[in-house]
């Protein structure tokens, strides 16, 4: 059984992502869970690698600024 540490959800666009820090008897791991209309996608990150998730999250949000506005048209 899980023990649930935090949980988190955020909306963006059209897309529910929800953010679980659970534990159990194998260890700690963040469940990120993708909601689109009813289709779920979930991948699961052991927590020794949330570090590294995060350090790859701060690259793409400076590369992201760095771009300046995003050139894609609405429809």
């Amino acid at each position: 059984m899980d023990t649930e540490l935090l949980n988190e959800q955020v909306q963006v666009e059209r897309k529910c992502f929800s953010f679980s820090l659970r534990e159990n008897p194998r260890g700690r791991f963040l469940r990120i869970t993708e909601d689109v209309g009813g289709r779920r996608d979930t991948i699961i990150v052991p927590s020794t690698g949330l570090t590294q998730f995060r350090d790859i999250l701060n690259l793409a949000i400076a590369a992201d600024e760095k771009a300046g506005p995003c050139n894609v048209e609405s429809n």
